[in-house]
């Protein structure tokens, strides 16, 4: 996919890729390594699914019963992702571990486990204190800085330009997955692989650099795709009436 100048100059990509300089910033200047890189690049999938969950919140649907659905759209898809997502920060947090040869325990589900399904929320939860509290405090703001990204596109995308009136509830239970294995299992291969190596900053620069870029083609393809369906969908609207 060929990127325009319009493309690169817009608000949420100029937004996006602010978010992503401070990994670089990081690397660069304040000693972060491979498992920092790592670590932040798993928070993100959290942004992401949090706002997937307001997508599908927010998604126009044909007759207001259909809402109900959501009822179950919603506390299946946080069940479900939460459980990856703490499936997934447990063993990012165990490689990371034996590759820096620490033995120390990571997080733990606690004394009492949640009933059923709740179970894996609650790993999540365990996985997402366990993680700050091993993080430098300069990492939590680039976390911060990612939810904004994504934030800021959601609003700016979603709402504002009408992507929500497009947009399918069961389409969208699905979409985090494919974001999280395109991306974000190629930079946290490709992170282990700089761990090993004993994290030098070229390699970690290649990294955030990589990401940046894979984001941006990623981060246009998605919203052009919206463009495509929304517009028409607009404008037979409006010559319908």
């Amino acid at each position: 996919m060929k990127l325009s100048k319009k493309d690169l100059t817009s608000i949420p990509v100029i937004v996006l890729v602010a978010a992503n300089t401070l990994p670089l910033y990081g690397v660069c200047f304040l000693g972060w390594d491979a498992f920092h890189i790592v670590l932040l690049y798993w928070a993100e999938n959290l942004a992401i699914g949090f706002y997937n969950i307001l997508k599908i919140a927010a998604a126009r649907v044909e007759h207001p019963v259909l809402h109900l659905i959501k009822l179950f759209f919603i506390p299946f898809f946080i069940v479900h992702y939460g459980g990856f997502m703490a499936v997934h920060g447990f063993f990012v947090l165990a490689l990371a571990k034996q590759a820096e040869g620490q033995s120390s325990a990571g997080p733990s589900l606690g004394k009492e486990s949640w009933p059923c399904f709740l179970v894996f929320i609650q790993m999540l939860i365990n996985v997402i204190r366990y993680m700050f509290s091993i993080i430098p405090p300069q990492m939590k703001l680039a976390i911060l800085a990612l939810f904004i990204s994504h934030g800021f596109s959601f609003v700016y995308n979603y709402l504002l330009k009408g992507e929500y009136a497009m947009a399918r509830p069961s389409e969208l239970m699905g979409k985090p997955y494919s974001r999280v294995f395109v991306l974000h299992i190629a930079i946290i291969a490709g992170g282990f692989f700089v761990m090993a190596l004993g994290s030098p900053v070229p390699l970690l620069i290649v990294i955030v650099i990589g990401k940046i870029m894979l984001d941006i083609k990623m981060h246009l393809r998605e919203h052009r795709k919206a463009k495509d369906v929304v517009q028409p969908a607009a404008a037979a609207k409006v010559d319908g009436n």
